[in-house]
């Protein structure tokens, strides 16, 4: 019996856990707005990622996106319809993990609760109409971080994904 209390306190442990850890995407943009009209974008400077192959990946996977929804790259002197910048930033969650003997190991019980800092990522897509100079969409993706470049790029470009499917949004729903 004992055992299988602590095989439910580690498997509660490590869902939840898990579920901190889980990308977080969203979506906002001005309902009242018709996006058909628009058909060419380019980019101007907002807060890009330090680290300049980061800064390449990010703009690459919005060119990409943003050419596969038809939408053309301009550059700004040529009066694009809209006009499109990221917000990069880096972070840290902190995470406790307490382990102990028994279900009194959070409550006063013997147990040992470990501090982790986890390396955190955020990128905020801003695209604005460029003749009204006002904000027309926008999409926020958060997620870990790990030692692997190429397990963060696809990360970067799955969050990318679930962010464009909801762009252009429909004229008037949320």
């Amino acid at each position: 019996m004992r055992s299988i209390r602590i095989l439910f306190v580690l498997l509660f442990a490590f869902a939840a856990s898990g579920a901190l850890r889980a990308q977080n995407v969203r979506v906002d943009y001005d309902t009242n707005l018709d996006f058909a009209p628009f058909k060419t974008y380019a980019w101007e400077k907002g807060t890009p990622a330090k680290n300049s192959l980061w800064d390449q990946r990010i703009r690459d996977g919005v060119d990409r996106e943003m050419t596969a929804k038809g939408f053309q790259k301009v550059e700004l002197t040529a009066n694009p319809d809209l006009v499109v910048l990221y917000h990069a930033a880096l972070g840290e969650q902190t995470e406790l993990n307490t382990m102990g003997m028994g279900w009194g190991a959070r409550w006063g019980g013997r147990g040992t609760t470990t501090v982790d800092k986890i390396p955190t990522g955020q990128v905020t897509i801003d695209i604005g109409d460029a003749k009204t100079k006002k904000l027309a969409w926008m999409g926020t993706a958060r997620d870990t971080l790990s030692n692997n470049p190429q397990k963060d790029e696809k990360n970067l470009n799955k969050a990318l994904d679930k962010m464009f499917k909801k762009f252009p949004p429909p004229k008037g729903k949320k």
